[in-house]
């Protein structure tokens, strides 16, 4: 019998990042990263002038932060932990908004905080990516776990009988943020791995109402 299937985002999901983010643009770029906001979006100014960063050089800052600092990037709360009792329980991968070629940096940053699992990379919304994993792991019931809004939206336009959980484990980021179960593509918002775990395992088992 084909195991269920649980896919989940790394980033504010088992490790946090916007705030390793925000201390290394300070420390090396002298740039004052706001994280009560859109978290990549005019929330980046130069220190002295009060210049808002181009955008164009927020994602080239952004490459530079993961080809030189995952070593930063620690563990969300409880994340190496429901990894493993969900690994009891599914197929446990790793969907990653990275280029290809970090995808095994990415496998060994979460090995060495305990989490050991496949790691599949994407450029963009994640529904088809999504898409190919399932039909790659034959899943019937699978759950998909992410903290950006528009990820959940491709999900549920290409794969709409996943279960959706949104997730965002950064407090400074959580609370403003377009939230994917106010907008109806997700079908819960838990933002800690204690209330997280709980809901996935219902949802696999199938005793969620």
């Amino acid at each position: 019998m084909t195991r269920p299937l649980v896919v989940t985002d790394c980033d504010e999901v088992l490790l946090h990042m916007v705030r390793h983010f925000r201390d290394w643009l300070g420390e090396d770029h002298g740039i004052e990263f706001r994280l009560e906001g859109d978290p990549f979006v005019q929330s980046m100014t130069r220190q002295g002038s009060g210049d808002i960063v181009a955008e164009d050089d927020v994602w080239r800052l952004l490459q530079g932060f993961f080809d030189t600092e995952f070593d930063r990037q620690t563990e969300i709360e409880g994340a190496a932990a429901a990894m493993a009792e969900l690994k009891r329980e599914a197929d446990v991968v790793v969907l990653t908004n990275l280029l290809d070629r970090y995808r095994d940096g990415r496998a060994q940053q979460l090995l060495t905080h305990g989490i050991e699992l496949p790691v599949f990379t994407n450029q963009g919304p994640k529904g088809e990516a999504l898409r190919r994993i399932v039909e790659q792991y034959g899943a019937n019931r699978v759950v998909f776990i992410d903290d950006i809004a528009k990820h959940h939206e491709s999900a549920a336009e290409v794969l709409p009988n996943v279960s959706r959980l949104h997730f965002c484990g950064e407090p400074a980021v959580a609370p403003h943020i377009p939230c994917a179960l106010k907008a109806g593509h997700a079908h819960a918002r838990l933002d800690t791995w204690a209330e997280a775990l709980p809901w996935v395992l219902e949802t696999l088992h199938g005793t969620r109402p």
